[in-house]
Protein backbone atom coordinates (compact mmCIF):
# COMPACT_ATOMS: atom_id res chain seq x y z
CA UNK A 1 0.00 0.00 0.00
CA UNK A 2 2.65 2.52 0.99
CA UNK A 3 4.60 1.81 -2.20
CA UNK A 4 1.66 2.73 -4.44
CA UNK A 5 1.05 5.87 -2.44
CA UNK A 6 4.73 6.88 -2.48
CA UNK A 7 4.84 6.56 -6.27
CA UNK A 8 1.79 8.79 -6.54
CA UNK A 9 3.28 11.30 -4.14
CA UNK A 10 6.56 11.50 -6.04
CA UNK A 11 4.73 11.76 -9.38
CA UNK A 12 2.60 14.60 -8.03
CA UNK A 13 5.76 16.50 -7.00
CA UNK A 14 7.34 16.54 -10.48
CA UNK A 15 7.67 19.75 -12.43
CA UNK A 16 8.14 23.35 -11.41
CA UNK A 17 5.07 23.48 -9.17
CA UNK A 18 5.64 24.34 -5.51
CA UNK A 19 5.94 21.24 -3.34
CA UNK A 20 2.77 19.77 -1.90
CA UNK A 21 2.22 19.33 1.81
CA UNK A 22 0.71 16.02 2.85
CA UNK A 23 -1.57 15.22 5.75
CA UNK A 24 -1.14 11.60 6.77
CA UNK A 25 -2.69 9.21 9.25
CA UNK A 26 -0.68 6.34 10.73
CA UNK A 27 -1.84 3.17 12.43
CA UNK A 28 0.31 2.51 15.49
CA UNK A 29 1.28 -0.77 17.11
CA UNK A 30 -0.95 -0.14 20.15
CA UNK A 31 -4.03 0.36 17.93
CA UNK A 32 -4.11 4.15 18.14
CA UNK A 33 -3.66 6.54 15.23
CA UNK A 34 -1.27 9.43 14.68
CA UNK A 35 -1.86 12.36 12.32
CA UNK A 36 0.88 14.59 10.98
CA UNK A 37 1.99 16.63 7.99
CA UNK A 38 5.09 16.34 5.81
CA UNK A 39 6.53 17.25 2.45
CA UNK A 40 7.67 13.63 2.01
CA UNK A 41 5.44 11.09 3.75
CA UNK A 42 7.75 8.15 3.02
CA UNK A 43 10.76 9.88 4.58
CA UNK A 44 8.69 10.99 7.57
CA UNK A 45 7.31 7.46 8.05
CA UNK A 46 10.88 6.10 8.07
CA UNK A 47 11.78 8.67 10.75
CA UNK A 48 8.82 7.55 12.84
CA UNK A 49 9.90 3.91 12.41
CA UNK A 50 13.47 4.70 13.45
CA UNK A 51 12.30 6.37 16.67
CA UNK A 52 13.35 9.83 15.49
CA UNK A 53 9.87 11.10 14.66
CA UNK A 54 7.33 12.51 17.07
CA UNK A 55 7.37 11.68 20.77
CA UNK A 56 4.05 9.87 20.37
CA UNK A 57 5.40 7.50 17.71
CA UNK A 58 8.56 6.82 19.73
CA UNK A 59 6.32 5.39 22.45
CA UNK A 60 3.74 3.94 20.01
CA UNK A 61 5.60 2.76 16.89
CA UNK A 62 3.69 3.08 13.61
CA UNK A 63 2.88 0.03 11.51
CA UNK A 64 1.41 1.57 8.36
CA UNK A 65 0.23 4.70 6.61
CA UNK A 66 -3.56 4.59 6.48
CA UNK A 67 -4.25 7.59 4.26
CA UNK A 68 -2.78 10.75 2.78
CA UNK A 69 -4.21 13.98 1.42
CA UNK A 70 -2.32 16.71 -0.41
CA UNK A 71 -2.48 20.45 0.25
CA UNK A 72 -1.00 23.38 -1.65
CA UNK A 73 0.27 25.14 1.48
CA UNK A 74 1.64 24.21 4.88
CA UNK A 75 -1.03 26.38 6.47
CA UNK A 76 -3.83 24.42 4.80
CA UNK A 77 -2.24 21.13 5.82
CA UNK A 78 -1.89 22.28 9.45
CA UNK A 79 -5.53 23.36 9.58
CA UNK A 80 -6.64 20.01 8.15
CA UNK A 81 -4.41 18.16 10.64
CA UNK A 82 -5.97 20.03 13.56
CA UNK A 83 -9.46 19.21 12.27
CA UNK A 84 -8.57 15.53 11.71
CA UNK A 85 -7.18 15.21 15.24
CA UNK A 86 -10.48 16.49 16.67
CA UNK A 87 -12.51 13.78 14.92
CA UNK A 88 -13.55 10.62 16.76
CA UNK A 89 -11.52 7.54 15.84
CA UNK A 90 -14.26 6.11 13.64
CA UNK A 91 -14.35 9.29 11.54
CA UNK A 92 -10.53 9.48 11.32
CA UNK A 93 -10.50 5.94 9.94
CA UNK A 94 -13.27 6.81 7.48
CA UNK A 95 -11.18 9.80 6.34
CA UNK A 96 -8.20 7.48 5.81
CA UNK A 97 -10.28 5.02 3.79
CA UNK A 98 -11.59 7.79 1.56
CA UNK A 99 -8.09 9.12 0.85
CA UNK A 100 -6.63 5.65 0.49
CA UNK A 101 -9.13 5.00 -2.33
CA UNK A 102 -8.35 8.29 -4.05
CA UNK A 103 -4.61 7.61 -3.90
CA UNK A 104 -4.92 4.07 -5.28
CA UNK A 105 -7.20 5.07 -8.17
CA UNK A 106 -4.70 7.43 -9.81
Amino acid sequence: MAEKRSTLISEAQRGDDPPLWWLYLLACKDGRTYAGIALDVDARFKLHLSGKGARFTRANPPVEVLGVQSFATKSDALKAEAALKKLPRKERLAWARSFMKRGSEK
